[in-house]
């Protein structure tokens, strides 16, 4: 009689504990589907966690920025309405994606993530267009891409992993293919102009030019015996 009182107890206490406390819930989506829930949110808590200088650089209208890697962040965070959903993006995902999981250890309930950041976000074309061009000019690339046969385009970052990881073997290609195909790597962040107008998307990102037209892309890591198979 005992046991199945304590078990009857234990029940009890699980489910109001169920019903008491809501699920968390993240939710990582598309560009397209990220602007269509930010639009029909009534003044939606939209934060970007990149750096101040990124979010100088372009953000989402409205957005508030607080940086993933501040030691403040989660005091900063802790200011909003844990009620109500938060859109949450940041460069490529990465940030944004472990900036979701504090905030569910917080106590927030609805997230929404921005699938491949502020990348996928001006590849879909809805951000503003910028004023100024920042990195190489449209008639520069023209030009460079002209410069050869063939060319390959590497864009990279600093801060991708995989590009890193292929930035030694690029070099190497560099020089004993030079004949060959030229092969220019550009800092993404450092010429977003490009990156925005050529819709990519990812990192690393390779462009193969055929005497001025693309005719292969590909994102994403590549080994140097498949890449040496495209060149």
């Amino acid at each position: 009689m005992k046991t199945k009182l304590l078990s009857y107890i234990l029940f009890s206490l699980l489910l109001i504990n169920c019903q008491g406390k809501p699920s968390a819930s993240i939710q990582t989506i598309e560009a397209k589907a990220f602007a269509s829930q930010l639009e029909s949110t009534a003044s939606p808590q939209l934060l970007d966690v990149r750096t101040h200088e990124e979010f100088q650089e372009g953000h989402i209208d409205q957005a508030i920025n607080i940086d993933w890697y501040d030691d403040t962040f989660a005091a900063q965070v802790s200011h909003l309405d844990k009620s109500k959903p938060v859109f949450v993006y940041c460069k490529a995902g990465g940030r944004s994606e472990q900036a979701a999981g504090k905030l569910v250890e917080m106590g927030f309930t609805q997230i929404y993530n921005l699938n491949g950041g502020m990348m996928k976000w001006n590849a879909a074309q809805n951000s503003k267009p910028k004023g100024k061009i920042v990195g190489i000019s449209s008639d520069d690339y023209n030009r460079l891409i002209h410069s050869h046969s063939k060319v390959l385009i590497d864009f990279n970052a600093k801060w991708c992993g995989p590009c890193q990881k292929m930035k030694p073997y690029m070099l190497q290609l560099e020089k004993s293919m030079r004949d060959e195909v030229t092969i220019v790597g550009l800092d993404a962040d450092e010429n977003s102009s490009q990156v925005e107008q050529l819709k990519i998307d990812g990192l690393p990102t390779l462009l193969m030019y055929e005497n001025g037209k693309e005719i292969w892309r590909h994102v994403g890591y590549i080994s140097e015996a498949d890449l040496k198979k495209k060149l």
